[in-house]
């Protein structure tokens, strides 16, 4: 910088001309450069050494680190979670699951299925969706309420070769009681759940998805398996839904209350009508899950009361 100084001066103290113009803004871009990047690397190497770094977070446990050990078994879940506005609950569920499943050697990738429209939450649509996004690196699903934790260790979640397993059953519900209950938490094969058509879409609003899916179960034949063995009753699971706080939607609209018990024989997968607007990877206290946002069709011809009024 000093020589740029001394080579300024000479050329002031002489006749001034274009091209001396010229030449002198090139020597001062170029000095200023120099100085630029000579500053530069006086910070960067300041803040390398200095000792007021934040902390970086801890490396999330990774699940891949299971891929060798037989013990895990050969199968992988696929944890969906139907979604809208519940983030307190959220930020309890996945870590918690995370864990809960990593201590039952559960190879699973959780699956949060975001409602972004402005149609009533449908929770069975929702399902199928995260169904149809979850990729061919798992091989069952577990359909799962945000606001349901499990207490006890030695419920299974395992693959559910067999038939559908309903792991949140009637007896062991803190809720819901009745013989032919299948919410909550319900564990089935790609095939099986393929095999049923999925779940219907004519379902707005909260409640009665299940039932109907109860009926599609009989018509594919499949045998339904709960829990045997699990003494902890009610107490088996943590129910953290707020009813206070969040009202579930159980308006009933123009003919839903007629149309709410009947079977849907051709509706699920095959006239599911979605749109992904963003999947993102994510971390809640270091338990990895993946957002899937999400915005729903509604043919209002057939379901007007897929809108609130």
């Amino acid at each position: 910088l000093t020589k740029t100084l001394i080579v300024t001066f000479f050329f002031l103290s002489r006749k001034c001309t274009v091209w001396k113009l010229f030449g002198l803004c090139m020597l001062f871009v170029l000095g200023s450069l120099l100085w630029v990047q000579l500053t530069c690397s006086g910070d960067m190497s300041q803040t390398v050494g200095s000792s007021h770094l934040p902390h970086q977070p801890c490396p999330v446990e990774r699940q891949s680190s299971s891929a060798d050990d037989p013990s895990w078994g050969p199968h992988k879940m696929a944890l969906i979670v139907p979604f809208r506005e519940r983030f307190e609950e959220l930020l309890v569920f996945v870590p918690y699951m995370h864990a809960f499943l990593n201590k039952k050697k559960i190879r699973h990738k959780i699956f949060i299925v975001n409602q972004l429209d402005h149609f009533r939450f449908n929770r069975a649509s929702l399902i199928n969706v995260g169904f149809m996004e979850s990729g061919n690196d798992t091989d069952y699903i577990a359909m799962h309420d945000v606001d349901l934790l499990p207490q006890n260790e030695d419920l299974d979640y395992g693959f559910p070769k067999e038939g559908p397993f309903h792991v949140a059953s009637p007896e062991l519900h803190p809720l819901y009681h009745y013989k032919t209950y299948v919410g909550g938490i319900l564990l089935l094969s790609k095939k099986h759940y393929q095999l049923c058509n999925g779940m219907s879409n004519r379902f707005w609003g909260w409640g009665r998805e299940d039932d109907e899916f109860f009926r599609r179960l009989k018509t594919a034949d499949l045998k339904l398996f709960r829990p045997t063995g699990i003494t902890t009753g009610t107490k088996t699971f943590r129910h953290i839904h707020d009813p206070g706080w969040r009202k579930r939607d159980q308006k009933r609209i123009a003919t839903q209350k007629q149309e709410q018990f009947k079977v849907d024989p051709e509706g699920g997968l095959t006239n599911l009508r979605y749109k992904v607007e963003s999947r993102q990877e994510v971390t809640i206290s270091g338990a990895p899950c993946t957002v899937i946002n999400t915005f729903l069709e509604c043919d209002l011809s057939l379901t007007p009361w897929c809108q609130s009024s």
